[in-house]
């Protein structure tokens, strides 16, 4: 009878969540079947699509996308945003390879560009944290101040990398197991954010200050250490990404800072379902955000369409992921999760 009853209470678990999936789905939910429902249309569709090397192509373009986007879903998770992040992938990068042309030995450029990446998403926090300035306008001059600086040392706009340092191309260029190593660091650095996130205590405090930072305080969550730690972790990933991107090209290019990328970041972390309002989202809602961006953008070369139509798309995407967050989490329910 016991059997039957917890057999009964599973069953009726199992279809009460089913209801509230047909009802109101996640967004990250809706946003996986649009990705699946894609892959099959394209798939028929296009020639060529559903072979694995574009497949495997399709990951690896979004990879750099992707572990910047987990910096960016950490960060707007905490109710914060970083528009410096591209900057300081260029930077922390472009310094060291300058350096190394001049003679730096690899080990020591490497120090150099995490110190570089981690100083300046730590000194990034600090003026949030103990100044008390927003996090957009800090971050946007941050952005400009480090461009100016990284190219006053290093006055070109591409640096390239030394062709006898493997071990800054083999994280953008290698195979292990015969999966592209761009691949591998992403799904690592997610399931290691992932970890950090759910399982940590310092993960559920990033949740707690993004749901409701006067709330989080009174618990006595340390706010202001808490803000410098995240965006020296959203400096570190900036850091990683820029170590993929150098494998890729061979070369860092500062001409980045100056392009629409950090604006693609902030759309593939809305579009999974981290509300731009904070404490809500997860590391799935990156991965399918830029599942969804990486299908269309693939499809869109397959189809050679000329890249003015594919930022307007990219902005009608962004527009729709807004409306959609607004609609599956109005204002009212927001204010009154929020205490405003």
């Amino acid at each position: 009878m016991a059997l039957d009853a917890s057999a009964g209470g599973e069953s009726k678990s199992v279809g009460s969540m089913l209801v509230q999936l047909l009802r109101k789905p996640s967004q990250e939910q809706i946003v996986l079947l649009l990705v699946l429902a894609l892959l099959v249309i394209f798939s028929i569709s296009l020639p060529g699509f559903s072979t694995l090397t574009n497949l495997l192509n399709l990951v690896r373009s979004i990879s750099i996308l992707g572990i910047l986007g987990l910096g960016m879903g950490l960060i707007v998770i905490s109710r914060g945003i970083d528009l410096s992040m591209v900057s300081i992938m260029a930077a922390a990068w472009s310094i060291p390879l300058n350096q190394m042309e001049a003679g730096l030995p690899i080990g020591w450029a490497i120090l150099l560009s995490v110190f570089i990446a981690v100083l300046i998403g730590a000194i990034n926090g600090i003026v949030i944290a103990f100044v008390e300035a927003p996090p957009l306008f800090v971050t946007l001059a941050a952005s400009f101040v480090i461009y100016g600086v990284a190219f006053w040392i290093a006055p070109a706009w591409v640096v390239y990398a030394p062709k006898n340092a493997p071990v800054l191309l083999y994280p953008g260029q290698g195979l292990l197991f015969g999966i592209p190593m761009p691949i591998i660091v992403f799904l690592v650095a997610a399931t290691v954010m992932h970890l950090f996130l759910s399982r940590t205590s310092v993960g559920r405090f990033v949740y707690g200050q993004g749901d409701n930072p006067e709330a989080a305080r009174l618990a006595g969550i340390p706010l202001r250490p808490l803000i410098v730690l995240e965006y020296a972790i959203v400096a570190l990933l900036a850091w990683l990404a820029g170590l993929v991107w150098i494998g890729t090209t061979g070369s860092m290019q500062m001409s980045i800072t100056q392009g629409t990328m950090v604006f693609d970041v902030i759309l593939v972390v809305v579009l999974g379902g981290i509300s731009l309002i904070g404490g809500r989202g997860s590391v799935l809602s990156v991965v399918v955000g830029c599942m969804l961006i990486g299908t269309l953008l693939n499809a869109f070369t397959i189809m050679d369409v000329n890249s003015e139509v594919q930022n307007i798309i990219r902005g009608m995407v962004l527009l729709a992921a807004i409306l959609l967050d607004n609609w599956l989490h109005p204002r009212d329910e927001e204010t009154a999760r929020q205490g405003d």
